[in-house]
């Protein structure tokens, strides 16, 4: 994030240290900050001052505002630094940290978000908080500034009585993330349930729930897919299907440059708010690959192309992990120091057809909805007047009728004119780029780019998905232990793994492993999931922790009950293990996933659209288990066909196995039962089973995807 002008070469706080690009931002406050740790914990100890704790991330905006407005404020700074001891959190190095007092402000009455602005005692424990607060009171929020000198005064003439609110708060977390109820797995009824909620909450007018601000839901779109495969409701496939082609026609997406924007902060997925997340990314593309499975609509696999695309461009290292964001805002040319959201994506109409020429311009603009006057309705003082975000407002089919052209042409000048103004772009200042690698999301990544890989036969995207496993196995899974560290940036890693770290890493390897019928893969995903297992597990009321109960400044052991931004953790555990126990034969593993589920057994029964991904997961559970195996050397243009034709259907519930000829060179993770397939006269051979009872072996890919796509059913001409 660009700061003011001002000379920062002089004063430092200890952040400076630090490798988080969000900590690093806030390295030449005036503000004393302290990384989280046990200085900063023994400073509030021996001084009897309570903690002022400011929570966020790299790319958010109202972070960097309450750093411009409060944190770089000398006469705020010196209030911080006198009353209280000021830590620093980034939240995607700590989400443990933010998860316990994010919880414990929602339990206080307030809503959540970023900065979290947080109170503890000086052991630890929140007594009072909020989010943004500003230099002065306004938007009817108290000024920064009263607040800190309250909250210090109360400390100090009702420390007694602050100790015990706080008490009070940490014993409603530890309540809260006691033992589960323990109930039996639900059953289909939960699935109706959701779709139901689903149902009722959907936007018929412009895709995506409610009727306000837009985010990208991929875990409710999958589930939404999973449930027309299940009961072929053509509702469930409508409603998916309408959100994402108005999210990929919307100005949610880059248009230039490929990849998503967080949120719309509308309701028809125009006006977004500019920062780009991996695991918007992974989770996006992984969506748009069980659309384009089952509707073979070309505009599904197009929008995951240039998403990962995007990200091999923008966010790889060097060494194959995938950096985390890149931020809402930019620099703003010929204003030295300042900045504005949005401003490396918005175009006038003037510098289009100037770059493009009158005719390719002209074409441009109405293809993409460029006005003259702009149609980016931004604060004036921010000097966006004329500017425009791009979105599809005419299809090519529409705009070659309109103008009497041929659509390839239209399709032509439309790709000449994309790439041209990429081009233009990547001359303007940058948002500001978080290189950091986060585990969990680069096992969603990870996950997506396998996918892509087999279901659009793109090499490419293969390879970068075993890059990325190599550089994540070889940088965050300790080789003396088998645990998991959450953070790499710059050579040094550090943080001990959550459950999303392990979970979501798993889920990356066995997408891999089947993709590629690489055997090591399987093997890592079985030794992290058993690592898993060991550190996070609840023996006692089901499920997962999301902590390992190993760092003493966390005091709670929470579990995640929302598929949010990102999946729960214990959604992607169910799901991992039921994945492995088909491909491995762990009926133990089995059991442990229904447990996990039943766990959440309340939630998925009274509101299952919280966790969209645990009810994908009951899906899978309720579903016989299927197998495909593929018996034949990797390189055989049978076998290769045979995988081309698995990965062009939608099987949600159908494991892929790719078994090498000889049983001495296949992985010992298997089931042992897959000893029992073999070659047929000597050539790839491909079993299609349910619960191990398998067709007839075929040498034919034709005749496998004939066993596939089983008898006629409604609506199979999706296929």
């Amino acid at each position: 994030m660009p700061k003011s002008a001002r000379d920062t070469t002089v004063r430092t706080n200890r952040l400076i240290q630090e490798k988080s690009p969000y900590l690093l931002q806030h390295a030449h406050n005036p503000v004393d900050w302290y990384p989280w740790g046990t200085d900063a914990f023994a400073k509030a100890r021996a001084e009897g001052k309570p903690i002022f704790l400011s929570v966020g991330y790299s790319t958010c905006h109202w972070c960097h505002v309450m750093e411009r407005e409060s944190f770089e404020n000398e006469t705020i700074a010196s209030l911080l630094n006198e009353h209280f001891v000021a830590v620093k959190v980034d939240r995607e190095e700590r989400p443990d940290v933010d998860r316990m007092y994010m919880t414990a402000l929602q339990a206080m009455g307030q809503n959540g978000g970023w900065p979290m602005s947080m109170f503890l005692t000086p052991g630890l424990k929140p007594f009072y908080g909020g989010t943004y607060f500003p230099p002065e009171s306004r938007y009817g929020r108290a000024g920064f500034p009263d607040v800190l000198r309250r909250v210090s005064d109360i400390w100090k003439s009702e420390q007694g009585k602050v100790e015990e609110s706080a008490e009070t708060i940490v014993a409603f977390l530890s309540e809260s993330a006691g033992p589960s109820d323990g109930h039996p797995r639900p059953g289909r009824a939960a699935l109706d349930h959701c779709f139901d909620q689903f149902r009722r909450s959907f936007d018929t007018t412009s895709g995506g729930f409610g009727h306000d601000a837009k985010f990208p839901r991929p875990a409710a779109l999958k589930f939404l897919l999973r449930y027309f495969h299940r009961t072929r409701n053509p509702e469930a496939l409508s409603m998916a299907e309408f959100t994402l082609q108005a999210m990929a026609r919307g100005g949610i997406r880059d248009h230039i440059g490929g990849g998503f924007h967080r949120y719309t902060v509308d309701a028809g997925w125009r006006l977004p708010h500019f920062e780009k997340m991996l695991y918007d990314q992974a989770q996006i593309a992984d969506v748009y690959l069980d659309a384009f499975q089952l509707t073979r609509r070309e505009e599904y696999a197009s929008t995951v192309r240039s998403t990962l695309e995007y990200v091999l461009r923008d966010m790889t290292d060097p060494g194959g992990g995938f950096y985390s964001a890149e931020d809402a805002d930019s620099p703003l040319p010929g204003q030295p120091g300042a900045s504005g959201e949005g401003a490396f994506y918005l175009w006038t109409r003037h510098e289009l057809i100037r770059i493009l020429g009158e005719s390719d311009g002209r074409l441009f603009c109405v293809a993409y909805g460029v006005e003259e006057e702009g149609n980016a309705p931004f604060d004036p003082q921010q000097e966006y007047t004329g500017k425009n975000i791009l979105h599809a407002a005419e299809a090519a089919s529409d705009l070659a009728r309109i103008l009497g052209k041929a659509e390839e042409e239209v399709r032509g000048v439309l790709t000449r004119t994309r790439l041209r103004l990429l081009m233009e772009r990547s001359s303007r200042p940058r948002p500001a780029l978080d290189d950091k690698v986060l585990a969990s999301w680069n096992g969603l990544m990870l996950g997506a780019f396998s996918r892509a890989g087999a279901i659009l036969g793109e090499p490419v995207f293969l390879k970068a998905a075993d890059r990325a496993a190599e550089f994540l196995l070889s940088y965050l899974v300790d080789p003396a232990s088998g645990s998991l560290h959450r953070r790499y940036r710059q050579g040094e890693v550090r943080f001990d793994g959550n459950l999303d770290d392990y979970a979501y890493l798993v889920s990356g390897l066995i997408d891999l492993y089947e993709a590629t019928g690489i055997g090591s893969r399987l093997e890592q995903a079985v030794a992290i999931a058993g690592a898993m297992i060991d550190a996070f597990g609840d023996g006692e009321g089901g499920g997962f922790f999301d902590t390992a109960g190993t760092d003493a400044s966390v005091l709670v052991r929470l579990k995640e009950r929302y598929d949010g931004a990102e999946p729960a953790g214990n959604s992607v555990a169910a799901t991992v293990l039921l994945k492995l126990a088909v491909l491995t034969g762990r009926d133990d593993w089995r059991a442990l996933a229904e447990r996990t589920i039943g766990a959440f057994a309340a939630t998925l029964e009274q509101q299952p659209v919280a966790m969209p991904n645990m009810a994908s997961a009951l899906d899978l559970s309720l579903s016989e288990p299927g197998q495909v195996v593929i018996v034949g050397s990797r390189g055989d243009a049978v076998r290769d066909a045979m995988l081309r034709e698995v990965f062009r259907r939608y099987l949600p519930g159908t494991a892929v196995v790719s078994l090498e000829p000889a049983p001495a060179e296949r992985t010992g993770a298997l089931d042992p039962d897959f000893r029992l397939f073999d070659e047929h006269g000597g050539k790839a051979t491909a079993y299609v089973c349910e619960n191990l009872a398998c067709s007839m072996p075929t040498n034919d890919p034709a005749a496998m995807a004939s066993i596939l796509d089983g008898p006629p059913k409604d609506m199979n001409d999706l296929r």
